[in-house]
């Protein structure tokens, strides 16, 4: 019975590990998407378009990175 729950729980932080990946790729890709469609719409302000568009990428990354710690603490505690 203990293995069948050590399986269990690898498999689930293993699921929300990648749920977490996909997420953090989705949203990376809107960022990027509406940060390009943000500079064909106003070419002048495409530094500070830029900027903000890689905080916000970092941001999101940082999150990701934490939802997968979470997930591997799950795993080993």
């Amino acid at each position: 019975m203990i293995s069948l729950v050590d399986a269990l729980q690898g498999f689930g932080a293993a699921i929300g590990a990648g749920v977490a990946a996909i997420a953090a790729g989705i949203g990376i890709g809107k960022i990027g998407s509406s940060a390009m469609e943000a500079i064909a719409r106003q070419p002048e302000a495409a530094g500070d378009i830029r900027s903000n568009m890689i905080v916000i990428a970092a941001l999101v990354e940082g999150v990701a990175l934490f939802a997968v710690i979470v997930c591997i603490l799950a795993l080993f505690l």
